[in-house]
């Protein structure tokens, strides 16, 4: 039977915990943006040949487009996924389309106003200019034949940019077939493109989501324990959950998708839990803090070690179906699992029982 851990000098448990952190922090600006948070193109494959994917990578890569690609079996035969990141006219097209319709309303205001106010034309060409110069250079990336002058009416100029704009992608994604079918044979193919101004937007809404998370975790754990160290000690916690989740996620090269981002919020829920379940048994439950804390600790490594067969399983047959929606959520689950065992229990842990101890009365 393994003794109680929390017999002796329980703060050597601090040390392994930091160090996860520190190494986790030292690898999270190498963490990779999926398409959903960066923009770009995910094109889909079912090939009926066995392309080299090096090559093809390394082609796309001497062409200017930055990507990735990946071969593999599936239940529906052999699989390819090339995934290439938005390219620079992308983003130039995305910033066009900004100005123009920020413009526009301005200048649709002061054709109207032109039409019944001499004194107003001037300025109406002034900004109509402006405007037609923004349309002018998204045509050029869209490769359409035509000019802005030629669209006296600004819903007609409007549309013409629109398509324009959806031109820049469609490049792209033929530039990129074109260089793919010299190395692969297929039977279909699919593409996905998420924009520069959806990724942002997902960016932003994600950032948004982990703040109000964070501001309501503190709020209830605050209001739960009305004591500030214990309450410090929960969200340190969590955050070091996630910190060591991240940190994997930088080391073995998986993606912040949208898959990946909501298991990373299941984390945090699932380390308030256990870290909750430690500080209740250790500042309101009556004994010996060290025996409330191993008994603490063995309720929730049960949790925890149920939890981690259940995403082994996930993990498993994300492994034989190449599905990878299932990896990204079972390998970012299984981190964050892992890193709370050593955040709840080592670094949690080790502050509120040196808070109860020496600052909350004794036994």
């Amino acid at each position: 039977m393994i003794s109680n851990i929390y017999k002796g000098d329980y703060r050597l448990l601090i040390i392994f915990p930091l160090i996860l952190v520190a190494l986790s922090i030292y690898y999270l600006p190498d963490l990779k943006m999926g398409v959903d948070f960066r923009g770009g193109t995910l094109i889909t494959l079912h090939l009926t040949n066995q392309p080299d994917a090096a090559a093809l990578q390394g082609e796309l890569l001497a062409n200017g487009f930055d990507a990735n690609v990946k071969v593999y079996e599936s239940e529906l035969g052999r699989v390819a996924e090339v995934e290439v990141s938005q390219t620079d006219q992308m983003v130039r097209a995305e910033a066009l389309k900004k100005e123009f319709a920020a413009q526009l309303d301005e200048v649709a205001f002061l054709e109207a106003e032109a039409n019944t106010n001499a004194s107003k034309e001037a300025e109406y060409r002034t900004e109509r200019a402006k405007l037609d110069a923004i349309a002018d250079e998204m045509f050029g990336l869209g490769g359409l034949n035509t000019e802005a002058g030629m669209y006296d009416n600004l819903n007609r100029l409007q549309d013409k940019l629109n398509e324009a704009y959806m031109r820049v992608n469609d490049i792209q994604t033929e530039q990129v077939m074109e260089t793919i079918d010299q190395y692969a044979q297929y039977s279909s193919k699919s593409a996905t493109t998420v924009s520069p101004a959806l990724s942002a937007h997902f960016l932003e809404k994600a950032g948004g989501v982990v703040l109000m998370s964070a501001l309501l975790s503190v709020a209830l754990v605050f209001f739960f324990f009305r004591a500030v160290v214990p309450s410090i000690a929960v969200l340190t916690g969590a955050a070091s959950d996630i910190i060591i989740a991240l940190g994997a996620m930088s080391f073995f090269g998986i993606p912040l998708t949208l898959p990946s981002f909501a298991a990373l919020l299941m984390l945090i829920g699932f380390s308030l839990d256990t870290d909750v379940l430690l500080t209740t048994r250790l500042v309101k439950r009556r004994g010996d803090p060290r025996e409330n804390a191993w008994d603490a600790m063995k309720t929730g490594m049960t949790m925890s070690f149920s939890a981690m067969v259940a995403f082994l399983v996930l993990f498993a047959v994300s492994m034989l179906t190449h599905v990878a929606t299932y990896y990204e959520i079972s390998a970012v689950a299984l981190a964050g699992l892992v890193g709370d065992v050593f955040a709840t229990w080592g670094l949690n842990a080790v502050i509120v029982l040196y808070y109860r101890e020496h600052k909350g009365g004794g036994a």
